[in-house]
């Protein structure tokens, strides 16, 4: 029962990113979300950030759970995850070089986050911490020893999850009404309410995996029959 599962699965991810990507870019209120590059930035970074994600979590199954995870496994998730996060870099640049060498009144929210508007840059200091990260990432998964190296391959998958979640919130939602179409600025910051219930999100997709996990392995090995 895997393969239709895992087949209708691979069909679910990429439908689901490009119809969201689809539902950004449809606002034509908002120009910093129309471009037909937002599809691909949302596949290429789900494919980078999933299985740093993914490697994380399977080598907790095989160390705390005793369940025999293939080295091979990690292995092709580290090479998919390395050619994602510099597809998605590509991306990131082909954006960046086509608003500024002709730009508009369609670049402000680009011009804003990236370099400052009016003397407004409270997401600045985001999408450049962002970008780093993943281009430490990149690096280290570019580099073959390193990449199968556990201790750096861990914190590659760390940065690219932390590189991407910063990229995609504070680097793609919020700019996107930052100005307004009246064309003023007004910044941006987290409140503690909203990091309290994005950890929120976070604990219970943790705690739903760990209890899915701790049934599927147990069935698995053969400890829990029916």
């Amino acid at each position: 029962m895997y393969l239709p599962l895992i087949l209708l699965a691979i069909l679910w991810a990429i439908s689901i990113h490009t119809v969201t990507a689809f539902l950004f870019s449809a606002n034509s209120a908002r120009p910093f979300w129309n471009t037909s590059i937002l599809g691909p930035r949302f596949l290429a970074s789900a494919f980078a950030s999933g299985p740093a994600l993914i490697i994380v979590a399977l080598q907790v199954v095989r160390g705390l759970m005793r369940y025999p995870v293939s080295q091979s496994v990690i292995d092709t998730l580290a090479l998919i995850m390395a050619i994602s996060l510099q597809i998605n870099l590509f991306f990131v640049i082909a954006e960046l070089f086509t608003h500024f060498y002709n730009e508009g009144a369609h670049a402000a929210s680009l011009r804003y986050l990236y370099l400052g508007l009016n003397g407004f840059h409270a997401l600045t200091p985001w999408i450049w911490t962002a970008l780093g990260l993943n281009l430490i990432a990149v690096g280290m998964l570019m580099i073959h020893p390193l990449r199968r190296h556990v201790v750096t391959l861990n914190l590659a998958c760390g940065l690219t999850i932390l590189g991407i979640w910063i990229e995609k919130g504070m680097g793609m939602v919020v700019p996107g009404f930052i100005p307004t179409p009246l064309g003023e600025v007004f910044e941006y910051s987290p409140t503690l309410s909203e990091m309290l219930i994005a950890l929120g999100i976070w604990a219970l997709g943790a705690l739903i995996f760990t209890l899915l996990a701790k049934a599927g392995t147990a069935i698995e090995s053969g400890q829990v029959r029916a």
